[in-house]
């Protein structure tokens, strides 16, 4: 997922920062760690089933654990593609990031001679199309903070006892999504200088949120 630019806060394409789109009568979610405020929305991404909305408490950072999947400090939701709309968003709490930022994909190839392990370990995807990514094929250097993340895959040196289960049926959730802080401090999601991880249940449309 690479940085586009700017775009609308209510539009339906890939994006970080703007409102949620939700079907009629959702409700802004609550932190349920220690603030009770709401959450702040971070991520719009459609996907093949749905749309996955993010959602992480950034009303006091450090004393809500929003870096925890099983903390209450976030929120996946998986939304169906039809019938959404903007969702009003509560006067009170750090609800908005300050820019909205747009998404597009772009699919790296990579060549295994290139990247070849010499330690005998297997190469991380995600850390190798990320280093590797490029604007332009003769561009000499990466463009690494123009990655916002990417979609599908594996989830990026997690270990396995990280990784969250459904908060609502404690069954096994996929992995979705990295998200990565941002191109600058004016657009930037605060995951404390880490990932971020976006996982979901698709029998239960919901998921869970945690950084590493």
């Amino acid at each position: 997922m690479i940085y586009d630019g700017t775009a609308p806060a209510d539009s339906d394409v890939p994006r970080t920062g703007g409102v949620p789109l939700a079907p009629a009568g959702f409700t802004w979610p609550l932190c349920g760690s220690c603030c009770g405020e709401p959450l702040q929305f971070f991520a719009h991404l459609p996907v093949e089933y749905g749309v996955l909305s993010v959602f992480v408490c950034q009303n006091d950072p450090g004393a809500c654990e929003f870096w925890d999947a099983a903390s209450g400090a976030n929120r996946v939701h998986l939304f169906p593609r039809e019938e959404l709309q903007p969702v009003a968003v509560p006067e009170t709490g750090v609800t908005l990031l300050p820019a909205v930022s747009a998404i597009r994909t772009h699919v790296v190839t990579l060549d295994p001679e290139e990247n070849d392990d010499h330690d005998g370990l297997a190469p991380d995807a995600y850390d190798l199309a990320r280093s590797g990514w490029k604007r332009e094929p003769e561009e000499r250097f990466g463009m690494q903070r123009d990655v916002l993340g990417s979609l599908g895959g594996s989830p990026s040196y997690l270990e396995d006892d990280r990784l969250p289960a459904c908060p609502s049926c404690a069954g096994t959730t996929e992995f979705a999504a990295h998200l990565e802080e941002g191109v600058s401090s004016q657009t930037a999601m605060n995951l404390g200088g880490q990932l971020g991880y976006v996982f979901v249940c698709r029998a239960c449309r919901e998921g869970a949120f945690l950084t590493d």
